[in-house]
């Protein structure tokens, strides 16, 4: 028998502002949330191969180590490739309208999947950003990059 298809559903800014929504959150990804509440960016380090990765998770990708330290990251890097969304796909991000998301080469070897903050104009691949933090809800901040 097959499952019946999954309702999909909105978000909308009072939703996300009231802190409605929350993302999934794993244990595994605690130390990165807290941190971007307290407006840094935190990352998963291997203490065995010294390597960071992103996303976290209970192991290192690399050498499957379970010895991860958490570690302020300075927060640059450059624009991996980006797209910029001109029409209104989810009512609680219209007010953005044209907005910019990218995949960032963050400094410490990881990339992460962003919104950058501000016009997109000016954004291209290898520009220089940095962090900046947008709070949603008082449980909810997340990080955003801006051009450097």
């Amino acid at each position: 028998m097959s499952q019946p298809p999954k309702e999909l559903r909105t978000l909308y800014k009072s939703e996300l502002a009231a802190g409605v929504y929350q993302p999934t959150r794993s244990p595994e990804a605690k130390p990165f949330w807290d941190g971007c509440r307290e407006h840094r960016l935190m990352l998963p380090q291997c203490t065995a191969c010294k390597r960071f990765h992103f996303y976290p998770r209970a192991f290192c990708p690399y050498c499957d180590s379970r010895d991860i330290a958490w570690v302020q990251s300075a927060g640059t890097g450059s624009i991996y490739s980006f797209a910029v969304v001109r029409q209104k796909i989810e009512p609680a991000f219209a007010h953005l309208l044209p907005y910019a998301i990218a995949i960032v080469d963050v400094n410490e070897g990881v990339r992460m999947l962003s919104r950058i903050d501000g016009s997109p104009d000016g954004v291209a691949c290898g520009k220089a950003v940095c962090v900046t933090f947008e709070e949603l809800s008082p449980t909810l901040t997340l990080p955003l990059f801006r051009l450097s």
